[in-house]
């Protein structure tokens, strides 16, 4: 399974998160805990909001560990918001086209997990994509089509509306090849002002999620962790694992939940796939 981090709040260095922490996204690339200790070594990509229009995007097909670039990108950006990857190919080919994050405009998207028989269903999802959108496809994975069909399906609207539509419509298109559990997926997205993501999956199984407590509790928590105190209030991070073991930190994301991160109060709804009308 792939890996990914979101990060929003004051601007920091994404060095933080990929390479400081102790368990690292960089560490997870080498090897993850909560998956059966596999590495995720099949290609790599940071996304992030600057002062331009558009997010920037580094991607690469080598290991995430092993790339002098990232190391340098990561330790002289500063950002308010950016999504991380590490990829564990899934039956698609490893080539940069096939990295996270994916880029629509202003938006960013990265995915953990797998629609199941995707090359029996693929034709019939990527019909659906809108002819304007489709465009934008460039590589072969079931995570960039999702991506392309929730935008297909009002992403720029309606985003996490958007996203139900995009699973509801996955899952009515496999049940008619007669996959019954088609959905397996965690799922990052941004239009660089607020953080998006969801964990859902069609079957029993599902792929782990977490999100960082408040960071101003965490600094009561540890205040002689000299690594919080440059967080903000509004600092969080949602993370496939966590990249620590300190207690009170991260908390499970609920099965069938959205997160919105955001200025001000964050929310936790209900992610209920549904058919686009």
């Amino acid at each position: 399974m792939c890996r990914w981090l979101a990060y929003y709040g004051n601007p920091v260095r994404p060095e933080v998160l990929l390479y400081d922490a102790e368990n690292s996204l960089v560490e997870q690339s080498r090897r993850d805990r909560l998956a059966g200790g596999y590495s995720n070594a099949d290609g790599f990509g940071l996304g992030w909001y600057g002062n331009r229009d558009t997010p920037g995007v580094y991607r690469s097909v080598a290991p995430a560990w092993g790339d002098r670039n990232l190391r340098e990108l990561a330790g002289q950006i500063e950002s308010r918001l950016f999504l991380a990857h590490i990829r564990a190919a899934t039956g698609t080919p490893v080539e940069q086209t096939n990295c996270h994050p994916f880029r629509f405009g202003r938006w960013l998207f990265v995915h953990n997990g797998f629609i199941a028989d995707y090359l029996r269903l693929r034709r019939d999802l990527l019909l659906a994509v809108d002819p304007d959108v489709f465009m934008g496809i460039e590589g072969t994975t079931d995570s960039e089509l999702m991506f392309h069909l929730a935008v297909t399906f009002g992403l720029e609207e309606e985003p996490l509306a958007a996203l139900e539509r995009m699973a509801g419509f996955v899952e009515d298109t496999a049940r008619r090849h007669g996959v019954e559990e088609p959905r397996q997926m965690t799922v990052g997205l941004s239009d660089g002002e607020r953080l998006y993501a969801a964990r859902y999956a069609s079957g029993p199984v599902v792929n782990s999620l977490y999100v960082s407590a408040d960071a101003s509790a965490v600094r009561a928590l540890y205040p002689d962790e000299e690594r919080f105190r440059e967080l903000g209030d509004e600092a969080r991070a949602v993370v496939s694992e966590p990249l620590g073991d300190l207690p009170g930190v991260w908390q499970e994301v609920p099965t069938g939940t959205a997160l919105i991160v955001q200025a001000g109060e964050d929310e936790q709804v209900p992610f209920t796939p549904r058919p686009p009308g």
